[in-house]
């Protein structure tokens, strides 16, 4: 049997459409409030189609010296074209990207993951300064 971690995968988000994009700041200021935006298929579309597409985004954060991440935000994307009528019917489709923001007196890292209906779990991770 697998461990967990090894069911993540991780690629070069400008080769790889799952791999989750984390974009803020290399460095914010210590104590407040920065944004941070996370998104599936920055540089090569995913699909979302009833039949592939990207379920959930979770995003964590590690201080430096911690031993555990903090889960600051998830985001379920629900609308696919599906309807009664059947598989992308609908004109309604979500798009994986979530923007949040938050605060930390600590540099460390910020994880991203992702989950394709099809394709399994996929990481990204950023790591960020204090000043």
């Amino acid at each position: 049997m697998a461990d967990f971690k090894d069911l993540l995968q991780t690629a070069d988000w400008k080769t790889e459409k799952h791999v989750p994009v984390i974009e803020t700041p290399d460095t914010i200021k210590k104590g407040e409030f920065f944004r941070i935006t996370v998104v599936v298929g920055k540089e090569i579309a995913h699909p979302n189609k009833t039949e592939h597409h990207i379920r959930w985004l979770a995003v964590y954060f590690l201080p430096e010296g911690e031993k555990f991440p903090y889960q600051i935000a998830k985001a379920e994307f629900s609308a696919h074209g599906e309807s009664a009528k059947g598989p992308d019917t609908s004109t309604v489709y979500t798009h994986p990207e979530v923007v949040l923001n938050f605060k930390t007196e600590k540099p460390g890292t910020v994880y991203a993951s992702s989950y394709c209906n099809i394709h399994g779990l996929w990481q990204g991770a950023k790591d960020i300064q204090v000043k």
